[in-house]
């Protein structure tokens, strides 16, 4: 399926045209039909011969209603570009070519309408007029096609030229993140809300939950429709219709938009490249009333130039937009600006950075996602493609890394690791960036939680202060002479064990407990901590820190002055 939007000056006959070809009425408004002038977005479809689909969208062609006509253009494939023979080409017709232009649309059609109502010499001025006025463009060298809609004379051949066009228009690609653009909003009985958009980006499916922005709701899609059709799941390139759960048709307007929230970060500021129209009387500066069609939505802004003061007539620079909303937008999507106190179309151009971190003094933004990396440094790997819509494999842990600063980051723990000494360097104490960059090196272990140099002894394996703890026995020696962060850190790996600030091998808890299972079988009444510091053959100093610990791993429990059998009190030795 390829969606075309039609173009061109108004009463130049697109709506007629669009009628003969699908035998769809795109005028829906009795207004419309009353004055014969499109007013609003009108929509119709048909097959060609080929078999491949096509999907009209008829645009207005009178410049007061030239925000609908934008408002269509979006997201479409190529377009049918209609001048009338009888007067050739007109303002509109040159604004609507512009628009298409800065909206990047590089396939067309040209049908030349109303042929019946002229002679020949005037048919070919107007074949040599539209090839002056398209020439350098992307309808250089469209087919344009001879029309007279009422007597059906040349429809054959424009439905062969439109089955030509689709062929040579590049597919929608799915990226796995639909994007739907709402043109229009109603209520339809029995169903509730229902709205249409071209979709592009990604799939929907029947049931899937999905986020409308900027509203910030989360709405059900109940039932899709594409050509008339009920569907349960359409691909990117479709016009749909969408039938959603949780929302009234009365919270949503036209420029609303339909994605997978977690895909994306809405902005309020973007910058761009904005090319000024060469036809432009004056120059482009930050003065202005300006208003970005962008999607199928009408937004407020406020622009700034980027590294100069203006833009010239014909330029093209770098512009930051400030929004009133935050738009879910990506590098690439296209946009017109338009001025709306001289109610003129201004320019056009492409979003290069939906999340700009430097100020607008010093941002030069471009498309490379090199970039976005370089000046963040660190990036998360879903966060860099919710932004850029790139999706690159990540450097290390979670993050893409600029090459300059994940080389930075691994000398300084290098450095680090060296002035640790035979410790090694605590893993603990570091951020997890900075943790997951000590996993990349190539010349460093890590054991037990901290870092040393490759071949370097583990200075904690065989620790002396642990032997003279174990010859200690119930009565351990001081920890005179041992060096505090070495004492943490065998009591981190389980090595040693502080109890009330006396240092222990952890079998001497152990053997306290069979002790004490001996004692108690044989009074099991009670315990007093005299006959347990004899058991231990210890001093009082060594025995209430061993008692203590037995009561809290339930090993013994106090009664008074008694120590009785707790859960845990070991059994008796065989």
């Amino acid at each position: 399926m390829h969606v075309v939007a039609t173009a061109g000056h108004v009463d130049h006959g697109k709506s007629s045209l669009v009628l003969a070809l699908t035998g769809t009425d795109p005028d829906r408004f009795a207004e419309e039909k009353r004055r014969g002038l499109t007013i609003d977005l009108g929509f119709a479809h048909t097959t060609l011969a080929s078999g491949a689909g096509i999907s009209f969208i008829d645009v207005p062609g009178h410049v007061r209603f030239l925000r609908n006509m934008l408002a269509g253009v979006g997201d479409v494939d190529a377009c049918l570009f209609v001048v009338a023979a009888t007067e050739r080409w007109k303002p509109q017709s040159e604004e609507h070519l512009r628009i298409l232009e800065l909206l990047d649309i590089s396939h067309g059609v040209v049908a030349l309408t109303k042929v019946d109502l002229v002679d020949d010499e005037t048919r070919e001025l107007a074949h040599l007029d539209i090839a002056d006025h398209t020439a350098g463009t992307f309808l250089d060298d469209a087919e344009i096609i001879d029309v007279a809609t009422p007597t059906g004379r040349g429809l054959e051949e424009l439905r062969a030229a439109l089955d030509r066009l689709v062929t040579m228009t590049p597919p929608a690609v799915d990226r796995g993140r639909p994007r739907l653009w709402i043109d229009r909003v109603f209520a339809a009985k029995g169903s509730g809300t229902v709205v249409t958009g071209t979709l592009a980006g990604g799939e929907l499916a029947t049931d899937d939950t999905i986020d409308v922005m900027p509203l910030g709701r989360s709405v059900r899609i109940r039932a899709l429709q594409t050509l008339g059709r009920t569907v349960e799941r359409i691909g990117p390139g479709h016009r749909v219709a969408a039938n959603l759960i949780g929302v009234d048709h009365n919270e949503l307007e036209r420029g609303h938009v339909l994605v997978r929230g977690a895909q994306w970060r809405p902005t309020s500021m973007f910058d761009a490249s904005l090319s000024v129209l060469a036809a432009l009387d004056h120059d482009v500066s930050r003065r202005g009333a300006y208003v970005i069609h962008v999607g199928s939505g009408e937004v407020p802004v406020r622009m700034r130039v980027l590294g100069q003061e203006s833009l010239a007539p014909g330029a093209t620079g770098l512009v930051r937009f400030h929004l009133p909303v935050a738009l879910p937008l990506l590098p690439g999507d296209r946009f017109i600006v338009r001025e709306s106190g001289r109610s003129e179309t201004v320019g056009g151009g492409e979003v290069l950075d939906v999340a700009p971190m430097r100020a607008a003094s010093r941002a030069r933004p471009d498309r490379s996602v090199d970039r976005v990396i370089d000046e963040r440094g660190f990036v998360d790997v879903d966060e860099l493609e919710a932004i850029t819509g790139v999706r690159r494999p990540a450097d290390v842990g979670q993050w893409v890394v600029a090459p300059a600063v994940l080389a930075a980051h691994r000398e300084a723990l290098r450095t680090a690791v060296v002035a640790a000494g035979p410790l090694g360097l605590d893993l603990a104490p570091l951020d997890s960036r900075a943790r997951a960059v000590a996993a990349t090196l190539d010349d460093v272990v890590i054991e037990n939680g901290r870092v040393r140099p490759v071949g370097q002894l583990d200075p904690f394996a065989d620790h002396p202060f642990v032997a003279r703890l174990l010859a200690g026995g119930l009565a351990p020696p001081d920890a005179d002479g041992v060096d505090r962060a070495e004492l943490r850190e065998l009591a981190r790996r389980g090595a040693v064990i502080e109890l009330g600030g006396l240092w222990f091998h952890p079998s001497a808890v152990d053997e306290a407990a069979q002790r004490m299972a001996v004692i108690i079988a044989a009074k099991p009444d009670g315990v007093t901590a005299g006959e347990a510091r004899d058991a231990f053959g210890v001093t009082r100093k060594h025995a209430i820190p061993l008692l203590t610990e037995l009561d809290a791993r339930g090993i013994t429990r106090r009664r008074g002055d008694l120590r009785i059998a707790g859960p845990r009190l070991p059994p008796l030795p065989a």
